[in-house]
């Protein structure tokens, strides 16, 4: 199965390497966004706001990177892996791709960010350690997603009414460690913090490797 999802990898960095309209338009939003942001508050942004600002900037740029996974498989195509690789493969190399894609992104979305809105990050480690698990959930949450939703007609309404109640609880965590680094404050809450990143990361994961093989086969 590794094999299976090496190769399923790599098809889908050469399809987005032929189709770089789909990055370029979220860079596009991310750096639209930011000018913006800097415009309106011109310096004059508190360490919470920007904090914030951050993760709301950040969650939909996910929504638009990660939510294309399977929406834009066609069904043809969708029926050839079928028959080529295990759905287990199939949702792991996905899931894998996403997290990869959202880590650049979010590399060069907090260069852009701290550049044009500054930087408030105390405690630096804690800050990437936040940001490395949260792009993960949200890359790996929003692929299972994806796949439900492309078994429907109306794909991106059943994103939103699925993704933003499920994020909540992830949110809610990667917004309280950024705050902790922020601010400067002590291990011991934000260690926990990660940790439970850590765990709903396992769950999805595992969740999305038991139930995808039953979706497939619709």
């Amino acid at each position: 199965m590794i094999k299976e999802i090496r190769y399923l990898i790599l098809k889908d960095m050469m399809l987005e390497w032929k189709q770089k309209y789909a990055i370029n338009g979220i860079l596009l939003y991310i750096l639209s966004t930011i000018f913006l942001c800097s415009l309106a508050f011109e310096g004059l942004l508190e360490p919470d706001t920007w904090n914030a600002l951050f993760w709301v900037v950040l969650l939909f740029a996910a929504v638009n990177a990660v939510s294309k996974s399977f929406v834009q498989e066609a069904p043809g195509r969708q029926l050839y892996y079928y028959s080529l690789a295990r759905p287990e493969a199939v949702i792991l190399a996905k899931i894998i791709y996403n997290i990869l894609m959202m880590l650049l992104l979010s590399l060069l979305f907090y260069l852009i960010f701290t550049l044009f809105l500054g930087n408030f990050v105390k405690n630096p480690v804690l800050f990437f350690l936040a940001v490395i698990t949260g792009s993960t959930g949200l890359a790996a949450l929003f692929t299972m997603i994806s796949a439900i939703a492309s078994r429907t007609n109306n794909n991106s309404a059943l994103m939103a009414i699925l993704g933003f109640p499920v994020i909540l609880p992830l949110l809610l965590l990667m917004i309280k460690t950024s705050r902790a680094a922020i601010h400067h404050m002590s291990w011991e809450g934000s260690g926990l913090w990660l940790l439970s990143m850590g765990g709903l990361i396992i769950i999805i994961i595992t969740l999305s490797t038991l139930l995808f093989p039953y979706l497939w086969r619709e």
